[in-house]
């Protein structure tokens, strides 16, 4: 029971302190900087106009001077969120930056950072102008000095490193790595790239969801593996054709510049397993890497019919070899006996005029008597 009392006339005594603890000042004069409504300003005119605004830090000269009734912004440098009147939860950290702001959820970090930005709300700058030239664009984040510093209304941008993002002006979902970029929505630019050898490599694929990766072709990562057989023959079923990209689907095509290759729709119908689908289920690209391999069975089984056919014709020639021999052997022969049934002849011939001379010698021999 003792302890129970204990408990409760503490219990008392915290909430007694808590409820005069508003009244009672903690330290006297009060914190330098410090007013009312948790508001922080250091330096000349910062947070000059404010009403009602709550949980606002303004260091610096003219920081945040215009802010009113804008609440938890942070503005940390020269004429920060200069112009800010009722924006909230801002955070600016650099000489004029976000200076021009009046909307809310900006993050400005470095010189001039969103400098001109009025209503483009949701935006993450830091360096040095990074979208310095932004205005209404919103849910742009730019990481480097000069990051997308001539993006003015473009929405959904990323642009990471020194002046990346500098070809955007207002176009939207455009991610820049090391690269300016172009005005060109829904595209992806990346630096140091294009030009560069990378022997013995991979080739890098995107699928649909936007994830990169690499083919494998080592056994361990397969299964139900057998010969490819005559599905390769579905080769001869497709028609390459020669074509131009919609200027909609590739504004940096050359102009004229013909491709090579096939239709998604017409390949699909041959062979679905050959077409790459979109996140509708749409036929979107050819698996030229799954063709090729099928060019190569069909080359394989090409070989090997003509090694066998070479082994035939092998074959033919030691044949037509052998019977060559035989024929000139019996020409041969032939010429032999010819020759001896020429001697025969001859000698036919001398015998037959020898009996002629001898018949001769007879009939003289009888009329002499």
């Amino acid at each position: 029971m003792k302890n129970r009392h204990s408990i409760i006339a503490t219990i008392l005594l915290t909430h007694g302190f808590l409820a005069l603890g508003p009244a009672a000042q903690a330290v006297n004069p009060a914190p330098d900087g410090g007013y009312a409504g948790f508001n922080t300003a250091e330096g000349t005119s910062a947070l000059f106009n404010l009403t009602t605004g709550i949980w606002n830090t303004a260091l610096g000269g003219q920081a945040l001077f215009y802010d009113t009734t804008g609440g938890n912004n942070t503005a940390v440098g020269l004429n920060a969120l200069y112009f800010n009147v009722m924006g909230a939860n801002n955070t600016a950290t650099g000489a004029q930056a976000l200076q021009s702001n009046i909307a809310s959820g900006n993050t400005a970090n470095g010189y001039q950072a969103l400098f001109r930005n009025t209503t483009g709300g949701d935006n993450t700058a830091t360096g040095d102008l990074a979208l310095a030239r932004n205005t209404t664009g919103t849910n742009n984040t730019a990481v480097g000095s000069g990051a997308l510093f001539y993006n003015t209304r473009g929405n959904n941008n990323i642009a990471l490193g020194i002046n990346a993002g500098n070809g955007v002006t207002t176009a939207v979902n455009v991610i820049c790595i090391g690269a300016t970029g172009n005005n060109v929505s829904d595209s992806c630019y990346i630096g140091k790239i294009f030009n560069a050898t990378s022997s013995g490599g991979a080739t890098v694929f995107v699928n649909s969801n936007g994830r990169l990766g690499t083919i494998t072709s080592s056994r361990r990562f397969k299964e139900c593996i057998e010969p490819m057989g005559d599905a390769s023959e579905a080769l001869f079923s497709l028609e390459p054709v020669s074509f131009r990209y919609k200027k909609a689907v590739d504004p940096e095509s050359p102009e004229g510049g013909s491709q090579f290759g096939l239709v998604a729709e017409d390949v699909a119908k041959v062979n679905p397993d050959l077409v790459v689908r979109d996140n509708e289920g749409k036929p979107y690209s050819v698996r030229y890497d799954q063709v090729n391999a099928m060019l190569l069975n069909e080359f394989l089984k090409e070989h090997r019919t003509v090694q066998e056919l070479k082994g035939a014709g092998a074959k033919q020639d030691a044949t037509i070899a052998v019977l060559t021999s035989m024929v000139v052997q019996q020409q041969n022969s032939i010429k032999t006996l010819i020759a001896q049934v020429k001697e025969q002849a001859a000698q036919i011939q001398k015998v037959g005029a020898r009996i002629e001379v001898s018949s001769t010698a007879a009939q003289r021999v009888v009329r002499d008597r």
